[in-house]
């Protein structure tokens, strides 16, 4: 059966390093993997969004509206922009993170309020502040692997060998500050 995950956030977050490290491990256990990701304005501090899909036979790579099992949202408004494309029965990572849009920077608009409510009044959410977990590290960069770490402990991914995932995808003088946010992040959920 072909899983799918939704990793959502803003341009520069780490959010397409995070589904690579993903794709990685789950190649390395065998899986089938397919990726895609929508950078949009990804420089400018746009939309980013990246869709992983494994199983045995993964036919396609895009994630249709209401087909994913697990959305990662590492900035709390791209949570709601992106809910359309979660299952039901989906579960809901949010990173209680803003991140201003342009309109928001310019006064044309207001940063939403509410927005944990009502995700979490619509589907099954869990709510970290990835970035207090980052600082607590000393690298407030490794938000989006702790991050990861949510979706291997919510996806029952714990058997592969993320270190090693980790060590041959970083840069050496930081796996090991890698490795610890990973566990940060697989204790979270």
């Amino acid at each position: 059966m072909t899983k799918s995950i939704l990793l959502v956030g803003v341009g520069g977050q780490g959010t397409i390093l995070a589904s690579k490290l993903l794709t990685a491990g789950l190649l390395e256990a065998g899986y089938d993997v397919k990726m895609s990701e929508i950078h949009g304005m990804s420089q400018r501090g746009g939309s980013v969004s990246s869709q992983v899909r494994y199983g045995g036979k993964v036919e396609a790579p895009v994630i249709e509206v209401g087909g994913a099992d697990m959305l990662v949202a590492f900035e709390k408004m791209e949570a709601l922009r992106w809910l359309k494309y979660l299952k039901p029965e989906g579960k809901v990572v949010v990173n209680d993170f803003e991140i201003p849009s342009m309109p928001i920077i310019t006064g044309k608009a207001d940063y939403p309020a509410g927005i944990i409510e009502e995700l979490s009044g619509r589907v099954r959410t869990t709510v970290i502040d990835a970035a207090r977990q980052a600082e607590a590290l000393g690298n407030p960069k490794v938000m989006n692997v702790i991050l990861l770490g949510t979706i291997i402990t919510a996806m029952n991914l714990k058997a592969i060998d993320w270190a090693k995932i980790i060590r041959d995808n970083v840069k050496p003088q930081l796996a090991e500050l890698n490795i610890q946010a990973l566990e940060v992040g697989m204790s979270l959920v």
